[in-house]
């Protein structure tokens, strides 16, 4: 089993979290995204990270793998399978941050690419998203839970993403209970294995 990864991808994060999660033995190959192996582009055309290969069964897409890796081990219900109601709007909050959030995080990661607009804007139509994460933590640790699930995990590298591009101006920002999530999954033993060098 061959993961095709790039450290710092958010994408790649997840699916790695994921596998190291459900104790998946998976071999990771760093790649370069200015020189991508041929392995990797013949089993997939998209040249994107993740891939993982397994006995020639090949999943490139980061949900997918993740997925894939939940329904081999999952010692902590990620998947809320005794909850289908929670499960449903995990993934709709997924989703949301797919298809919305990471746009809006690419305006503002790279606002000097969009200048028709100030960063302040990008970032503005961001935290309309991060807003709805914080209210869903005034009920419990996690999103949907007192564990982690999916979407903790799915939406966190994204999080993440978003904390980088001005610290200073995250940790003043309002959502304190946003910063507590991020930072105990930027502290925690899973998140840690995974971004070992």
């Amino acid at each position: 089993m061959i993961l095709y990864s790039f450290r710092r991808c958010p994408y790649a994060m997840r699916a790695r979290m994921a596998l190291r999660y459900s104790g998946c033995p998976v071999e990771i190959i760093e790649v370069s995204l200015k020189a991508k192996p041929a392995e990797m582009l013949a089993l997939s055309s998209k040249g994107t990270v993740p891939v993982l290969n397994v006995d020639g069964r090949v999943i490139d897409e980061s949900l997918e793998i993740m997925r894939w890796a939940l329904e081999h081990n999952d010692p902590q219900d990620w998947r809320l399978c005794n909850d289908p109601q929670a499960r449903e709007q995990a993934e709709w909050l997924i989703s949301e941050n797919d298809q919305v959030f990471k746009v809006h995080l690419n305006h503002y990661k790279y606002a000097d690419r969009y200048p028709e607009l100030p960063l302040e804007h990008y970032r503005e139509q961001a935290c309309v998203f991060l807003q709805r994460l914080e209210e869903r933590l005034q009920h419990q640790t996690y999103l949907f839970a007192d564990h982690p699930s999916l979407a903790d995990v799915a939406i966190m590298p994204f999080v993440r993403q978003f904390a980088a591009v001005d610290p200073d101006w995250f940790a003043q920002s309002p959502y304190r209970r946003l910063q507590a999530w991020l930072q105990d999954f930027l502290e925690s033993a899973l998140f840690k294995a995974i971004m070992a060098r």
